[in-house]
């Protein structure tokens, strides 16, 4: 099955789809003006400490200032502000670490007044982006991620990805990271670092460092608050974290020059092999619209998600939790065959709960009510297909064993707002009353504004008329006799009509040909 990433770029925000196959099983939105992404460092300021809650309020730009903990300031956060403290006064010279003294480390149960004081810089991390009413989560604990390792500043310490289990390839990649990691830098070796050479490690850890040297120059001349280093835009982020042994991407499609050089140029320096499968879409129709992305938003994020068996799950939020409830329709069978229909019908939705929780990136407690079963054996064989289902889930997660009453309870890390998309549509004809037009009178509204613009010498022809799917077919309906071709006599082909999934149902719009709306 392939595994292909659309990355759709608007510019309002950047959208990633990845698809396995034809479904669409993670869906991340990004806005271009949205400056608090998880990954960003920031030179910012103390605004406030509260030693009630061990944590200090700390202003980085956003409207609401930012939550830190004593827990997230890490062991050499002392070291941290002491390097800040002599970046911005000019004292150190250079970004390297070799010659640095080291202040002693704080102690796990200390206090944050201790540490930090109002009006002090200190450089942050976004933890979590804002949620809600809350502002970002931070935390001073450095680390730069990269393909197959992660620096760590303001430490020594080199450490091994448990994941790979072979000893003697631990001790290799041990001690080929010892050759070349700057002296008081830690490094942590990712899983995908197995069997890969000396040139592709210390080429990893080269442009880690140049992310370092780029927040010591940025530092030296920001006022705080103020970013001095971004994450990598989204989709290359997104790359980054989910190929390793156990993914690998068949296809991206991308429909933005830019984005699609950057991606291509990540690929080419970590996948050389790949880089053919980087892609420029250039197609008349919208990307998501081409992939048969919008179909299945439309469908997957509403209050109701059908099964293909039949069966359907109902979706809802509350304050403290979700909950999901799992409905058969008519699908369970009575008498002996009720228990292996019900069954089948949790193993079924136990799949589409997993992709819905990447899908909207719900966090926090989740509560699914299945199908009452009374055999132990099916209760486990559920079980069993709930934790494999989130195996391939990044986020951190923990899925229960059905309680008495047949609950499956998870829960699930959120780092970013949860993705809320509206599928219901209000009708653009009465808003909401009930009663719409006939559609000979959407008919002749489209004639008289297609008129209108045609006769205006200031706009591009051949227009592009783009209607709902129901509307194009009305308007093409009859091999001779279509309302279409009758217009494109009468107005001597000056426009096209094509349709989008999208589009509420009265909705039409006209673009010029170089696809910019005529309002």
């Amino acid at each position: 099955m392939s595994n292909d990433l659309i990355v759709n770029v608007s510019p309002e925000e950047v959208s990633i789809a990845l698809l396995k196959g034809k479904d669409l099983v993670e869906l991340n939105k990004e806005k271009n003006n949205y400056a608090f992404n998880v990954g960003d460092y920031y030179l910012a300021k103390v605004s406030r400490v509260i030693p009630n809650l061990n944590a200090a309020f700390v202003d980085v730009g956003y409207e609401k200032d930012a939550f830190l903990h004593y827990l997230d300031l890490g062991p050499q956060i002392r070291s941290l502000n002491k390097y800040v403290q002599d970046v911005t006064s000019g004292k150190q010279k250079s970004s390297n670490l070799m010659y640095f003294k080291f202040e002693p480390e704080i102690q796990k149960d200390g206090k944050i007044g201790d540490v930090l004081k109002p009006g002090s810089l200190v450089l942050v991390k976004i933890a979590k982006e804002p949620i809600s009413q809350k502002g970002p989560r931070l935390s001073c604990e450095l680390s730069f991620p990269g393909r197959y390792v992660v620096l760590v500043p303001f430490a020594d310490k080199i450490s091994v990805s448990s994941k790979i289990r072979d000893a003697a390839e631990r001790d290799r990649l041990k001690k080929i990271v010892q050759s070349f990691v700057p002296k008081n830098f830690g490094v942590i070796v990712r899983t995908a670092a197995e069997n890969q050479t000396v040139a592709d490690l210390e080429k990893d850890m080269q442009e880690l460092m140049s992310r370092w040297d780029e927040i010591f120059n940025n530092m030296k001349v920001a006022k705080a608050p103020e970013k001095v280093l971004g994450e990598l835009n989204r989709a290359t982020t997104m790359l980054r974290d989910m190929v390793n042994k156990n993914f690998t991407f068949d296809h991206i499609y991308v429909n933005d020059k830019n984005y699609f050089e950057e991606i291509r140029s990540y690929v080419h320096n970590n996948f050389p092999d790949k880089e053919k499968d980087v892609k420029l879409y250039q197609g008349r129709s919208p990307i998501f619209e081409h992939f048969g992305i919008n179909k299945q938003i439309k469908t997957l994020f509403g209050r109701n998600v059908p099964l293909k068996s039949g069966a359907y799950l109902i979706i809802e939020h509350t304050e403290a939790l979700h909950v999901i409830d799992v409905n058969s329709g008519n699908n369970v069978k009575s008498g002996e065959n009720q228990e292996n229909s019900a069954l089948a019908v949790n193993l079924e939705a136990a799949e589409e709960i997993a992709r819905q929780l990447r899908l909207r990136d719900i966090g926090g407690i989740i509560v699914v009510d299945f199908i009452d079963m009374y055999k132990a054996e099916n209760k486990k064989v559920l079980y069993k297909k709930m934790k494999e289902a989130m195996k391939d889930d990044k986020a951190k997660h923990n899925v229960l064993p059905p309680s008495k009453i047949g609950l499956i309870q998870i829960t699930r890390e959120r780092v970013r707002p949860q993705i809320n998309i509206e599928t219901t549509e209000v009708c653009p004809s009465c808003a909401g009353s009930g009663k719409v037009s006939a559609s000979l009178v959407l008919v002749d509204e489209i004639k008289i504004k297609l008129n209108n613009l045609l006769k205006d010498n200031t706009v591009k022809k051949p227009l592009k008329l783009i209607v709902h799917p129901y509307v194009e077919a009305y308007l093409k309906k009859g091999l001779f006799t279509s309302i279409y071709k009758k217009w494109r006599k009468e107005f001597k082909k000056q426009f096209t009509l094509e349709s989008r999934d999208s589009y509420q149902f009265l909705e039409f719009r006209f673009f010029t040909p170089n696809d910019e709306e005529i309002v």
